[in-house]
């Protein structure tokens, strides 16, 4: 009976069988295609592929105009399998942002509609640094990306909510706010993006507006018919408040 040939693997004292030579194989293929998805991430352009995006709608009107009725936005990312997730709803879907995971990468992206005194406006947020060490020691590179990627994160939005924009077009010149959390000052802001058509299509890079134009619209401090939701869907830390003097804009408490 003939012996099958024996490999020696670099690096290993001990011999490689075929079969094994061809599990390693497969192990080195498949992080080399994820080390390359990372670098094409990183620096090459940004493309939003709407076969790659999944879309749910939990419990919520596809054509209900998100001036009466509260809508959001949560989006989220797989390395592995390069897919979105989107899901619209009336609040944050949390299910979708649990598990290990998501706690470490915190690559997620949430939003939501705002009526300020009769405007209509998009609220985007993005978590850059905070929460673990790791998160901060990468915060400018993390920001990068996300400025990078927000095209493509609306454009998500704009595809997968697409009745509801059919139905009022009038949403996609809608003004988008961003706002960047951060326990380091230089990343922590909120900037206006402009206009939801131009931003899905622009480049990643953000054109700061005229002062008074980057501050995001003041809700009325009464009750009123012209500002909703009432209480913000996404609350702020009190610190990116206070820092942006935006201390209006949510009124439900940190969890």
């Amino acid at each position: 009976m003939g012996l099958a040939p024996i490999l020696l693997v670099p690096g290993q004292t001990k011999p490689c069988l075929p079969w094994q030579q061809q599990q390693n194989s497969i192990v080195y293929k498949n992080r080399g295609k994820r080390l390359r998805s990372m670098v094409a991430r990183l620096f090459g352009p940004a493309i939003f592929e709407a076969s790659k995006l999944k879309v749910l709608f939990l419990g919520v009107d596809e054509q209900k105009h998100p001036g009466n009725l509260p809508r959001t936005y949560t989006l989220t990312h797989s390395d592995i399998t390069s897919k979105l997730t989107l899901a619209i709803s009336h609040t944050i879907n949390r299910a979708q942002l649990q598990g290990w995971y998501n706690r470490l990468q915190r690559d997620e992206v949430v939003a939501e509609w705002k009526k300020v005194q009769e405007k209509m406006s998009l609220h985007v947020h993005c978590h850059i640094s905070g929460g673990h060490f790791l998160l901060d020691f990468i915060a400018k590179l993390r920001y990068y990306i996300f400025c990078k990627e927000l095209p493509v994160v609306l454009k998500a939005f704009v595809h997968g909510d697409g009745n509801l924009l059919s139905h009022y077009p009038e949403l996609e010149e809608a003004q988008v706010w961003v706002y960047f959390h951060s326990n380091i000052g230089e990343f922590n802001r909120v900037q206006c993006w402009g206009a939801l058509r131009r931003a899905a299509e622009s480049d990643g890079r953000w054109v700061k507006p005229p002062e008074e134009d980057n501050k995001p619209p003041r809700r009325c401090q009464e009750d009123c018919t012209c500002c909703f939701p009432p209480p913000s869907l996404i609350s702020c830390p009190p610190h990116f408040e206070e820092e942006n003097n935006i201390s209006h804009l949510s009124t439900q408490p940190t969890e």
